[in-house]
């Protein structure tokens, strides 16, 4: 009653006035917009900065521009051969029609989550596990495609699904780790074939030089006997070729008796092949 009586009806009709026509100053973010509804009819979307709303006759709806991180809670999917894993993904969308996600949807975030859950089970239900395993950038691709067709209609601009965690059977774990095996059995019999072959080759590129030559087989004899004789053997037996005999003691492969050999290592002498000789029978 004193205000009233200082300032006077006017001056408080005044105060009461501007006040509420102060109300109507808002401020809205760099990542926000402003949805303007006046006398419920959709006017259009202002901000950011400083903007004007009258009191009483318009009203502003908020709408965040910011991407958002969406969870998609753990689904469990048939894939297409028959095997069932759990798997669960993480969505990134943001509005980019703030009029259309106030106007044409109500919670444009759960009506999104609600839309990922259903796409999810229905694109694993189109893939096998080898494709959901080792194809999974096509998988996040074809689920970005539909849930983006299927909001953008909101305003919202679905950029990126990742598909993070597969979850499998323990005894489909076993029978993939048994498939990686035989696998790997399978490369290392095929890699020591194609070394055997490789070898056979060169053992006929071998023994075509040594035909060409016939002394080489000689020096292969005396090389191989070399290699025997360092090793602790206490027996060593090599064959010699009779006319080969002949020709170290310049007689005919008939008229000699006996060669003198060499001991091997361990002590023992190395048999000889016998030959016959000039003594009476």
């Amino acid at each position: 009653m004193e205000i009233i009586g200082v300032l006077g009806p006017a001056g408080v009709v005044v105060i009461v006035a501007a006040l509420i026509i102060l109300s109507g100053v808002q401020v809205v973010q760099e990542y926000e917009r402003g949805v303007i509804f006046r006398l419920g009819r959709l006017v259009g979307a202002r901000g950011p900065g400083l903007i004007y709303v009258i009191p009483g006759v318009e009203r502003m709806v908020r709408i965040d521009l910011r991407v958002v991180t969406m969870d998609v809670p753990c689904q469990e999917c048939i894939t297409r051969d028959n095997v069932t894993v759990r798997v669960n993904a993480v969505v990134y969308f943001r509005v980019v029609g703030a009029e259309a996600a106030v106007v044409r949807v109500l919670e444009y975030i759960r009506a999104t989550s609600m839309i990922a859950e259903p796409t999810l089970r229905s694109v694993l239900g189109q893939s096998g596990l080898d494709d959901l395993l080792s194809q999974r950038d096509k998988i996040n691709q074809e689920l970005q495609r539909i849930i983006d067709e299927q909001t953008e209609p909101w305003g919202i601009k679905v950029s990126v699904v990742e598909v993070r965690d597969v979850e499998l059977p323990q005894s489909m774990q076993r029978a993939m780790a048994r498939q990686a095996e035989a696998e790997r059995e399978k490369r290392a019999k095929i890699i020591h074939a194609e070394g055997e072959f490789e070898a056979s080759a060169r053992l006929a590129d071998a023994a075509e030089a040594i035909a060409r030559q016939p002394l080489a087989i000689q020096l292969r004899y005396l090389q191989t006997l070399t290699e025997i004789a360092s090793e602790r053997s206490s027996t060593v037996v090599f064959p010699l070729p009779v006319d080969l005999i002949g020709q170290w003691l310049g007689r005919s492969p008939g008229s000699v008796a006996a060669v003198p050999v060499p001991q091997a290592a361990g002590g023992a002498q190395a048999a000889s092949p016998p030959v016959a000789g000039d003594e009476d029978v």
